[in-house]
């Protein structure tokens, strides 16, 4: 068995994996694979990653929220930590305030 050889899966590499097989597979586009060839037989796997990596699903769940987040309030830059911390007790203290509610 010689050392197997891993490529991404791009859009120009139909000839190899036609569309109708990657589907059937389970391979999408960016999909990094290994092609191991032993004996007249060529497997294609998925290339197995970190443990600490996260599924397709995952990412794409972190992105929507990643991308959420960017909508949101920026604060900084700050120059060091003491602009930090003078606006994290600034903030708090705005929290404060609107926190307390008037009771009859």
């Amino acid at each position: 068995c010689h050392k197997p050889m891993t490529i991404t899966l791009t859009n120009e590499i139909r000839s190899i994996l036609p569309p109708s097989v990657r589907r059937k597979a389970g391979f999408r586009t960016g999909d990094q694979v290994e092609i191991k060839a032993s004996g007249g037989i060529v497997m294609i796997v998925p290339k197995s990653t970190p443990a600490d990596e996260y599924t397709p699903t995952q990412r794409k769940i972190i992105d929507a929220q990643l991308d959420e987040a960017e909508k949101g309030p920026l604060h900084g830059p700050f120059s060091d930590g003491k602009q930090i911390a003078a606006y994290m007790k600034t903030f708090q203290a705005q929290r404060r305030g609107k926190s307390k509610t008037k009771t009859r």
